[in-house]
């Protein structure tokens, strides 16, 4: 018996021996007081088991055909394969055309056997952070390195950004790593479309926010550490950054990534997706599916956005202050750029110019705000990175070409010893060389 019907034997019974009426049976049970004289008939009869349900047991008349369920666990073990019930539900009533519910797939999953697809853990408690009022207010930003096509092709790194007062996502960016050049691709996809936000909300990632402890004197002198160049862009177009200690203080676009390591990988193992490339050319769709599936309405209409500069394109590079030398020349570690002449044939020796790097390679030369000269971009692929300063300072390795890779021994030939850098031509010292001698101290000669 459930726990509504578990009182009836002991009210019916208190009516068989007359301690109650059936009026007061029937209130107590909720029922009519003719309903009750039938349930008294019923219990004289049967007894206590006459008073359940008559339909307890049977199977439902709705419930689906045996065949329709086995289809079910077929498309779960196969085509829709990795899938949780939720996005499963949303694929049997799209493409399948099977008006189910959550709820029935997750029971059918259960009958048959199957696993979740992630564990359920209790929560912890935890203060729920109130979404921005209006849009455009605050965009977390984040990446993501995962194997996102489940092993068919190379793994890559995602760099998003969602709106947090919708959950709209702004922009997805496929990299190999989580790099200053993606941070950069996806702002230009947001400033694009959209404009630019009130602030950006991400976490300590070098390329976003320095976290080192060291002062030249020119910050010294000024009292603050030169921002990265992310920075120093977020400082021209006046959007504010704010630096997370901990993921669960940016926890939206750290679900946004829980989300898309479900969904997203699923979908992909759908399309049979292989390269990034291709990834790439579908991520607008997905984007444009997810958002409508997922968005929330801002608190407030007014939005936030406000107009992105123009000429982005000279914006989103790297800046760097340099000196042009004698022949007239701009450089930065492992680039150079030539200037033309001055008005009259002058020469820009000694002039204090910024040497711009852009996304997709070219270099521009600007003095007081206007180009001087543009170079075109390399003829093969292209990552913008910081490249450190210039004469005496540390060098940033990507920017060269590797040692070659000596070729491999013949067989049967011994490998070389060990030696230290790139020197080969060390010989050890011959017996009688002064090296080997031991120090014998000599008397001093009489005055």
């Amino acid at each position: 018996m459930s726990q509504k019907e578990a009182s009836r034997p002991g009210l019916v019974r208190a009516a068989e021996q007359g301690r109650i009426t059936n009026a007061e049976g029937a209130q107590a049970m909720g029922l009519s007081v003719r309903q009750f004289r039938r349930l008294r008939a019923v219990f004289r009869s049967q007894g206590a088991k006459g008073l359940a349900h008559g339909n307890r047991g049977r199977p439902s008349p709705r419930r689906r055909s045996d065949e329709e369920r086995q289809r079910i666990v077929n498309l779960m073990m196969g085509k829709y394969a990795g899938f949780n019930d939720s996005h499963l539900t949303e694929k049997l009533r799209g493409v399948e055309k099977l008006l189910l519910s959550r709820e029935l797939v997750r029971r059918i999953r259960r009958e048959a056997g199957l696993p979740a697809q992630r564990k359920r853990r209790s929560p912890k408690h935890r203060r729920r952070r109130e979404r921005a009022a209006r849009e455009g207010a605050l965009v977390l930003i984040d990446g993501s390195t995962h194997d996102w096509l489940e092993g068919r092709g190379p793994a890559f790194t995602l760099v998003g950004a969602i709106d947090d007062a919708t959950g709209k996502i702004l922009a997805l960016a496929v990299r190999v790593h989580e790099d200053l050049h993606g941070y950069l691709a996806m702002l230009g996809m947001v400033l694009r479309p959209h404009g630019r936000p009130l602030a950006f909300y991400g976490d300590r990632f070098g390329a976003l926010i320095r976290n080192d402890d060291h002062w030249t004197l020119e910050e010294q002198l000024a009292g603050r550490q030169q921002p990265t160049q992310f920075g120093q862009l977020l400082e021209e177009l006046g959007i504010a950054f704010i630096a997370a200690h901990s993921p669960q203080a940016k926890g939206r676009v750290e679900r946004l990534w829980e989300t898309l390591q479900d969904r997203f990988i699923s979908e992909l193992r759908l399309l049979g997706l292989t390269s990034s490339a291709q990834v790439e050319a579908y991520l607008p769709q997905f984007i444009a599916e997810f958002n409508a599936r997922f968005a929330v309405l801002a608190q407030e209409r007014e939005s936030a956005w406000r107009a992105a500069p123009p000429q982005l394109e000279r914006l989103l590079a790297c800046r760097y202050r340099r000196k042009v030398a004698r022949d007239n020349t701009a450089s930065i570690p492992g680039r150079w750029i030539q200037l033309p002449p001055r008005a009259h044939g002058r020469s820009w020796q000694g002039c204090r110019v910024e040497v711009r790097e852009c996304l997709d390679g070219t270099a521009l030369v600007l003095h007081q705000g206007q180009i001087v000269v543009r170079q075109a971009p390399p003829a093969t692929p292209f990552t913008l990175i910081y490249r450190h300063g210039g004469h005496g300072r540390r060098r940033c390795p990507e920017n060269f070409t590797p040692l070659p890779v000596p070729p491999p021994l013949p067989p049967g030939k011994p490998a070389p010893r060990n030696r230290r850098g790139q020197i080969t031509n060390i010989r050890p010292p011959a017996p009688g060389h002064p090296w080997r001698r031991g120090y014998q101290p000599q008397p001093l000669a009489p005055a």
